[in-house]
């Protein structure tokens, strides 16, 4: 652990720093030349569009389908969904994080032409609520709700207060024209994702959608075991989230969940499963 980590975690609370963005240029053979907003933190990851990710996202997404990203950041997973279910579609992009969702919506914004992103500014949880998100730094890059998790472990000292909202009930009230076309559901929530799954258990059974979940570097065996029981209880295949260019990896039973240190599930439904 830092110095500086160690101190915040004792009290000693850095100033907040606020970031800017700037537009940057993609180039893709399919969509051709746009710009998007590049976060200026420094631990911020290049805004980047592969395409060999939206070929990936094409085997289970279509023009017209609904995805649900929660956890969205600045974008850089919901962009390339957008882009694959297009203007007829729609990406609901949850970011509760005011700093980032900033830039969430500005490549929104951008993005407009090519897909449709819906950028919502709260967190997934069972209930609406306001809670405490911790980050590492003091301009709330890398963090989230770490739930069950000692703060000494994850070493995440700033807080910053977020909205939360049972997306379900948001669904029902707000796009309820939209669930019949969920297909493709991705959690990045720091060993939140079971509760936020457990939180829309209703719309996974009945639309069936394909699910990437993280599986937190610092969750432990049980907490592993719920998530993977959750996704066999809805009759999922699950598999190693292999990378942009292959996110169905190798199948993941019970006995290889701490084979790896932090990874992604993707989980496929059986009756989809070739």
């Amino acid at each position: 652990m830092r110095v500086i980590d160690f101190l915040s975690l004792v009290g000693f609370k850095a100033k907040i720093k606020e970031y800017g963005f700037e537009l940057v240029s993609v180039n893709l053979p399919t969509e051709g030349n746009f710009q998007l907003a590049q976060w200026l933190h420094p631990m911020a990851g290049k805004m980047l569009v592969f395409p060999d990710e939206i070929e990936s996202i094409k085997k289970f997404l279509k023009p017209g389908d609904v995805a649900i990203d929660i956890g969205a950041y600045t974008g850089d997973t919901a962009i390339p969904m957008a882009i694959v279910t297009g203007g007829s579609g729609a990406v609901l992009a949850l970011e509760p994080n005011k700093h980032i969702f900033k830039v969430l919506e500005k490549n929104a914004e951008l993005i407009r032409e090519k897909g449709n992103i819906i950028p919502l500014p709260f967190a997934a949880t069972p209930e609406d609520c306001t809670m405490n998100f911790e980050y590492s730094d003091s301009g709330f890059c890398n963090g989230g709700y770490h739930e069950g998790i000692s703060k000494w472990k994850h070493g995440h000292a700033h807080t910053l207060e977020v909205e939360g909202k049972n997306l379900e009930k948001f669904l029902h009230e707000n796009y309820s024209h939209l669930i019949s076309r969920i297909k493709y559901i991705k959690v990045d929530a720091e060993g939140y994702d079971c509760t936020v799954l457990e939180s829309l258990a209703t719309i996974i059974e009945k639309q069936k959608p394909y699910l990437r979940v993280e599986v937190f570097k610092h969750s432990e065996l049980n907490y592993r075991k719920r998530l993977y029981y959750f996704l066999k209880k809805y009759n999922y295949q699950i598999y190693y989230f292999g990378g942009t260019a292959n996110y169905k990896g190798q199948l993941i039973e019970e006995c290889d969940l701490m084979k790896w240190h932090h990874y992604d599930m993707f989980a496929i439904p059986q009756d989809v499963v070739e």
